[in-house]
């Protein structure tokens, strides 16, 4: 039960990661208007923050997708071991778009939401 409980911790706050990489060393960040200030931001910056959006997004999938496995009576090795790809996949999804690896972070984020549909299948 710790190692899902981790998974979700590590998922929810890594919309927060993301957030920290866009304005990592940022002489120019303006903390008055920081919204403002990241939807004017290119390249890597502006790909950081999208990967921000793109775990907001989807978080909530995966954090009800794991509770309604855990009350389902699921085994709960299986649902650990699903919670993990879903969150290796979603920091390589992050590595991925902030390094411009478009193809890559496609198959990532696929593989991160077929964990993330695994587990309401499990549930089922």
């Amino acid at each position: 039960m710790n190692q899902i409980v981790a998974t979700l911790l590590i998922a929810g706050l890594l919309p927060i990661i993301c957030a920290g990489i866009a304005k990592w060393r940022a002489a120019d960040y303006n903390n008055h208007q920081p919204r403002a200030w990241l939807g004017l931001q290119e390249d890597w910056r502006a790909r950081a923050n999208a990967a921000q959006q793109n775990s907001f997004e989807a978080f909530p999938l995966f954090a009800a997708g794991t509770l309604l496995a855990l009350v389902s009576g699921t085994d709960v090795t299986t649902i650990a071991t699903t919670c993990w790809v879903f969150v290796i996949a979603r920091i390589l999804y992050v590595y991925c778009y902030v390094t411009d690896k478009a193809t890559l972070r496609s198959i990532v984020w696929l593989v991160g939401l077929i964990a993330a549909v695994r587990l309401y299948l499990l549930a089922i």
